[in-house]
Order: structure tokens, then C-alpha cells, then sequence
């Protein structure tokens, strides 16, 4: 009995590795394609709800869709509609999975795919030249979960040899409503303990198969699995900010409102789809296919009838979920990208980006209120000074962890066309957090005016003024590309506002200079004037070193010259 079980779960190891494989030398090969599929989830709910379904399908894992998710609402750049358009969707896409293996894994000889693709897979993965391992990688990922699904179907016992088991089952499967809640829960912790609904809907279909559940049962299952599988977007939403948390919170919901449902119609639906797929003789594959239809037209079904009623959904949720105590629901409130979850590569580097974007719009703020404060009276420079400090000990927190992070990736199985992203990365979280040195040393010059009581006259303040505005359209300029492709001709609009703050200085500076000469102005208020200026010219000379990082990280790499080791 322990060498069965022992066999039972070996199989299962072997298609959660083959899946995993799979999933991520699909993301791999995706590359920046995916950022641009989960950008176009942001024009409706029905685009939302495509994507979810699209990525999904694609990468074969709805946890690893709403972990991403769940980033993006904790990152800002989704709102909770947009988030919840998401989540349906992959509810739906991860119904893929079940039609696969009812129609692949049981109707035709699986060794006939698996070991074929572990062939091609694997010279593809360790013949470097080729350039192919992500290609390998998702190809003998593809291989290895059949492979599991083959050994998972013949280590489950027959069960004309195992009569005990049938009747532990059947003490159940008669017992109406209570059979069925005892079957949901099954399949709920099963799921949770997996954390993989993919895997529980291959056990299930499999134990359907070999005939140790009935339909009814195995439906039941799967509803299960249905609640089951928001354990892992709940889990990266625990550290996150009130927002993720709702996101996570919608995904139980929705599911949960929908196994609520589906028990006051589950006879007359189950009945429905027997007769879509009536029973063949001796076609042991019908309830399989039967299985996977009830899966997917569950989803479809739940999704239709909450589509229409999203914005009063995530009202509904808002409402349930609570910010913490002394929680503010803010935008730039830093989140550590790690959620003790493992991801692949391309998903950390996601995070990462989302991550920095956040940075890049506290940099806005922080330089707008070190700018500010070097032009407000000293009773108001006092109270930014505070605002500014607690900002700039964020970002140099945030540049520290985020930079840490990327380190990490970087030791991860990656293309080169990603470890060089990753370098560029981290070169854009060193200028930004020289920037937030700069606009420290910005800060002291409004202290210093404070203390000594130095006034600007009404040319001086405006000419300082329109300087930082200078510097405030290129920190825009960064932030809205990242994450975006950043074009030649985008590129040279950065170097084109780099030569305008050049000049500016060069214009300005001599200005002062010549007021010290002609003693047109007091020593101390000139000399103040130029360190002002100086330090907004840094934040402008580190914008420009970002901009020529996105440009560099969207470029094609060079083949010929070995990838840069990121350095913190």
C-alpha cells in the first residue's frame, strides 16, 4: 500500500514539474509580449476578462495570472474592476487544462506525445548554440507532464481489485446534499495542499476514469477545486497593501458565490451536460469529457452572470475588505515583490518593473516637494522638510530591496535578453536613488534658507521655478515609459530635454555670476542660488542616465558580447 501511494505521488511530481517546466519556458519565450497583453487588459472589462483567458491558456496556470494580478493592484497600476475582469477571465482559461487531458490524456496513447517531446525538448535545452532553451524548456516541460499523466493513470489501483475503496467512496456519493459538501471540501484541501487546480483536475479525471468516483462526485470535485485554487493569490496578497488584498478577496468570492449556485442547480446542470455527451458503450472517456464541459461551462456561465455586475462587485468587496490599523490607503506604499511564493523569472522581472514604477512616481513627488520647498516661506519648508525625509528614506528602502530582488533573478535560469533587462534594472534603481540623494541636498538648501532667513526676489523664484519644471517633464518623461518600450526616436526627445536643461543652467549660471560681479545682490542668496541649481541639474543628469537605460534594455542585444553581470 505505501510503494502504490509512493507511485501515486511520483507521478504527480512528475506532472507538477512537467507543468511548472512548461509554464515558465512559455513565459520565457513570451518575454516582453506579456507586458504587452496584460497592458491592452486595461481598455474594458471584456478585454479584461480576454486576457485573463488568453494568459491563462498560454502559460497553463490561472495562480501564477492572479499572483500577477494581484501585483499590478498593489503596484497602482490597476484598479479593482480591472483586476476582477482579470480573475474571470482566468477562471476560464484554466479550463484548458481539463479539456487537454480528457481529450489527449486518455483517448489517445500518451507515451506516443511524451517521450517524443522529451526527445526534441531536450537537445533543444542543452545545446547551447541553438539559442532554443526556452523553446527546450516548454517543449520537454509539455513532455514530462503526459509522462506524469501516463505513470498518474497506471499507478491509480484498479478498482475491481480494490472494492473497499468504492465503498468508502459510495458511504458519500448517496448522501444528497451533504455528499456534496463532503466532496467540495475534499476537493477544496486537496487543491490548497497542492496549490495547483491543474493537478487536482488531472487526479480527479483520473479517479473518474478508473472508476472510483461517479460523475456526480467527480463534479463536486471540481467545484472544490474551484475554491481551492485562491489560496495561492490569497497568500501573495497577505503582505500586500488593501487593495491586493481585495483583489485576492474577489477571486475567493466570485468562486464561492459560484459553488453557492451551482448546489441549488447541480442535478439539473450535471443532468444537462449527460446529454450534451450521452454515454457511448464500453467509452470509458465520455466522463472525462463530460468533466471537462462541466468545468468550463461553470466558469462560462459564472463569469456571464457577474460580468455585468462588476463595479457593484468590487463595492461589495471594498466594503468587506478594511484597511488595517493605522493602514492609509495610499499609492506609494512599497510592497515587497517577494511573496514566499516560487515564480518564474519572467513574472519576478514583471513585479520588479511594477515595482520601480512605483519609485519613479515617488521620485515625482519627493523632487516636487524638495523643489517646493526651496520657494516656500520658512514656516511651510519646515513641514515639507518632514515629508520629504520620510520619502527619501523610503526610496533608498525601496532601492535597496528592489535591487536585492533583481540580484536574485538574475541567478535564475534566464535568456540573456532578460539577465541584460535585469542589468538595466538595477542601473535605473541606482540613478533613482541617486536622484532622491540629490533632492536631500536640495532639501538642506531649503533648510539653510530657512535658518539664515534668505530671500529670492521675485525673478530669482521664478527662475528656479521654471528650471524644476524643466527636470519635472523629463522625471514624467521616465515614468511613463517604463515598463513600455522605449523607441530612437523617443530617445532622442530625452537627449533633446537633457541640451534644454544644459542650456537653462549655462544661461542661468552666468546670470549669477554676473550679479556677483556688478554686486547687484547679496554673496550668501548667490551662492545659494547656484547650489540650487546644481542639484536640480543632478536629478535632470540622472533622469537622463534612466532614459538611456530604457532605451538600452529595449534594444537587441548583441549576440557576439557576453551579458553584463548586474551589479548593486
Amino acid at each position: 500500500m505505501i510503494v502504490k501511494i509512493l507511485q501515486i505521488l511520483g507521478a504527480l511530481g512528475i506532472f507538477l514539474y512537467g507543468m511548472k517546466m512548461m509554464s515558465e519556458g512559455i513565459q520565457k519565450t513570451a518575454g516582453a509580449r506579456m507586458k504587452t497583453a496584460l497592458d491592452f487588459m486595461t481598455k474594458s472589462r471584456f478585454t479584461a476578462v480576454l486576457t485573463g483567458f488568453l494568459v491563462t491558456s498560454v502559460i497553463q496556470s490561472s495562480s501564477a495570472t492572479t499572483v500577477m494580478v494581484v501585483s499590478l493592484v498593489s503596484a497602482g497600476l490597476f484598479n479593482l474592476t480591472q483586476a476582477i475582469g482579470v480573475i474571470l477571465g482566468a477562471n476560464i482559461g484554466t479550463t484548458v487544462t481539463g479539456w487537454i487531458v480528457a481529450i489527449v490524456g486518455f483517448k489517445l496513447d500518451i507515451s506516443a506525445f511524451a517521450l517524443p517531446a522529451v526527445a526534441v525538448g531536450a537537445p533543444l535545452i542543452f545545446v547551447s548554440k541553438w539559442k532554443k532553451e526556452n523553446l527546450g524548456e516548454a517543449i520537454l516541460g509539455f513532455g514530462l507532464l503526459f509522462l506524469g499523466l501516463a505513470l498518474l493513470k497506471d499507478s491509480v489501483p484498479d478498482i475491481r481489485s480494490n472494492p473497499q475503496v468504492l465503498e468508502f467512496l459510495r458511504r458519500f456519493s448517496g448522501r444528497g446534499f451533504a455528499g456534496f459538501l463532503v466532496f467540495v471540501a475534499a476537493g477544496t484541501i486537496v487543491t490548497i495542499i497542492i496549490q495547483s487546480s491543474s493537478a487536482t483536475m488531472a487526479i480527479t479525471l483520473t479517479m473518474a476514469y478508473s472508476g472510483w468516483i461517479d460523475f456526480s462526485a467527480a463534479a463536486c470535485l471540481v467545484l472544490g477545486e474551484n475554491i481551492g485554487t485562491t489560496i495561492t493569490a490569497y497568500l501573495a496578497s497577505l503582505n500586500a497593501n488593501v487593495n491586493a488584498r481585495r483583489a485576492a478577496r474577489a477571486h475567493t468570492l466570485f468562486n464561492v458565490i459560484g459553488v453557492i449556485w451551482m448546489a441549488a442547480a447541480f442535478h439539473p446542470f450535471t443532468g444537462l451536460i449527460a446529454a450534451m455527451i450521452p454515454d457511448v458503450p464500453g467509452d470509458l472517456t465520455i466522463i472525462a469529457a463530460r468533466l471537462a464541459l462541466f468545468h468550463t461551462m461553470f466558469n462560462l456561465i459564472n463569469t456571464a452572470l457577474f460580468l455585468p455586475f462588476i463595479r457593484p462587485f468590487s463595492r461589495l468587496v471594498s466594503f468587506l475588505v478594511k484597511p488595517r490599523k493605522h493602514e492609509e490607503e495610499q499609492r506609494y506604499r512599497l510592497v515587497y515583490t517577494a511573496s514566499g511564493l516560487r515564480q518564474s523569472p519572467e513574472i519576478n522581472l514583471l513585479k520588479a518593473e511594477i515595482e520601480i514604477k512605483k519609485m519613479a512616481e515617488l521620485l515625482e513627488l519627493t523632487f516636487g516637494a524638495a523643489s517646493g520647498a526651496v520657494l516656500r516661506p520658512p514656516k511651510e519648508t519646515l513641514r515639507l522638510i518632514e515629508t520629504v525625509d520620510s520619502r527619501e528614506a523610503l526610496l533608498g528602502l525601496m532601492h535597496e530591496e528592489i535591487s536585492q530582488f533583481l540580484v536574485q533573478c538574475s541567478r535564475e535560469n534566464i535568456s540573456s535578453r532578460s539577465l541584460e533587462r535585469i542589468t538595466q534594472l538595477i542601473r535605473i534603481c541606482n540613478e533613482s536613488a541617486s536622484i532622491g540623494e540629490s533632492c536631500r541636498k536640495l532639501l538642506s538648501c531649503a533648510g539653510l534658507k530657512a535658518e539664515k532667513k534668505i530671500d529670492f526676489d521675485k525673478r530669482g523664484m521664478e527662475e528656479i521655478s521654471g528650471y524644476a519644471d524643466m527636470v519635472k517633464k523629463f522625471l514624467a518623461f521616465n515614468r511613463e515609459h517604463l515598463g513600455a518600450r522605449l523607441s530612437a526616436g523617443q530617445f532622442i526627445e530625452a537627449e533633446a530635454l537633457e541640451n534644454a536643461i544644459d542650456r537653462s543652467r549655462d544661461i542661468l549660471r552666468k546670470a549669477a555670476k554676473k550679479r556677483l560681479k556688478t554686486g547687484d545682490t547679496h554673496v550668501k542668496t548667490e551662492i545659494l542660488y547656484i547650489d540650487i541649481l546644481r542639484h536640480i541639474e543632478h536629478v535632470g543628469d540622472h533622469s537622463f542616465e534612466i532614459s538611456r537605460a530604457l532605451y538600452k534594455m529595449n534594444s537587441r542585444p548583441q549576440i557576439s558580447a557576453p551579458a553584463e553581470q548586474p551589479q548593486i
